[in-house]
């Protein structure tokens, strides 16, 4: 499993304004590189390099390694311009989106994120520090700040390249941590979790984490989003920015307590966890215009992405299942219809009567199915005759 564990640097004045010169020459030398490529046709590394090695030396004043790593950025640019076009994410081929990013080549923000590999920066857990390679030399002794687990999972499992960052004036490295999974054990049985908008989170046992709080707080950014873009001023802008990046980490948080609560209940009770598969929701359902905003702020894909690596990371079974008809059919009986579910809030079986709140009847149903699913993935392979 790979994570990305986020250290804070503390440089001094003198050192900031290295790396920020260090970031700025990457970023031109890349996308230069992304002119080359895009004029010549160059969509291999290699063949990249091969073009551009001279020049980025000679013009931008990098060094071999941090030449090799700017082409590479390139190069993965470009293959995700690819896979995004292909997957359909920038409209379809007559939508000027799509039409724009097939006709003019990649750049890159002067203080976009560049990569590190291990010949460019190193790491001296002890003090703290790390060594990085910048445009005036190599700078040693660079503070860096973190907690002492993110410190703990660096030593042991830190590999491969590290992103140097600048964010709202601060600076950060990206370290990528190849972390083993336990394996999982056998569960004694599932949690069953239906994700939802008023209700972000409700289990089969019946824990409910509402969103209520979530769905007020984004109301109210909304607001002070709209007053600051009547303004049409520089300054609103940047602070319209740092309001979004603001909302974005109080999810993301929400989403994290959500997440661990429900996967400290799985281990401590030795269930597996299932969800709904919500891929593709987006694209089958049809909103009116004040919904839109609800459904495109819901933040189930990363919840749903929470519960997958913490479950991972403890050793407890996960699994997607089958969405369809989780909140119209009932337990008990089987019984599914739309009348089942009256209201949002409640469900009421037209056969046999069962009755309860919605969510925890979906969450019921989401378990039933897994472990139907558990049974079938599990079973021996039959043997030929």
């Amino acid at each position: 499993m790979k994570l990305v564990v986020q250290v804070k640097l503390l440089p001094t004045p003198e050192q900031a304004l290295a790396l920020e010169a260090t970031l700025r020459a990457c970023n031109r030398a890349a996308t230069y590189a992304s002119q080359v490529a895009f004029a010549k046709h160059l969509k291999d590394r290699n063949g990249l390099q091969k073009e551009v090695y001279a020049d980025l030396k000679a013009t931008f004043g990098l060094s071999a390694q941090p030449v090799v790593r700017a082409v590479k950025k390139v190069v993965d640019a470009y293959a995700t311009l690819k896979a995004n076009l292909q997957a359909g994410n920038l409209g379809p081929s007559t939508s000027k989106r799509h039409r724009t990013a097939l006709s003019t080549p990649i750049a890159f923000r002067p203080e976009a994120a560049q990569p590190f590999d291990d010949r460019c920066l190193s790491w001296q857990y002890d003090a703290r520090t790390v060594s990085i390679w910048t445009v005036d030399g190599r700078m040693k002794g660079v503070r860096f700040a973190c907690s002492p687990d993110q410190l703990k999972t660096l030593v042991q499992y830190r590999k491969g390249e590290s992103d140097l960052v600048r964010r709202g004036g601060k600076w950060f490295l990206m370290a990528t941590c190849d972390i083993p999974e336990p394996a999982a054990y056998e569960p004694a049985g599932w949690i069953g979790v239906d994700r939802g908008v008023v209700n972000l989170a409700t289990t089969s046992d019946g824990t409910n984490h509402q969103g209520r709080r979530l769905s007020r707080y984004r109301r109210w950014q909304a607001r002070k989003r709209a007053e600051l873009q009547a303004r049409q001023t520089r300054s609103a802008t940047r602070r319209l920015a740092r309001r979004t990046r603001k909302e974005r980490r109080h999810a993301t948080q929400v989403n994290h307590v959500i997440s661990k609560e429900i996967v400290s209940v799985a281990q401590r009770t030795g269930r597996g966890i299932a969800v709904e598969h919500l891929g593709g929701i987006r694209e089958r359902v049809r909103l009116r215009r004040d919904q839109r905003d609800t459904l495109s702020s819901w933040p189930f894909h990363q919840l749903g992405q929470h519960l997958a690596y913490k479950a991972g990371r403890a050793g407890v079974p996960f699994l997607e299942v089958d969405a369809a008809y989780t909140s119209q059919r009932c337990p008990r009986c089987g019984h599914t219809e739309r009348a089942n579910r009256p209201t949002r809030d409640h469900f009421r079986c037209r056969r046999c009567g069962l009755a309860g709140p919605a969510d925890v009847v979906a969450g019921v149903n989401v378990r039933d199915r897994a472990r139907s699913v558990w049974a079938f993935v599990t079973m021996p392979v039959p043997q030929p005759v």
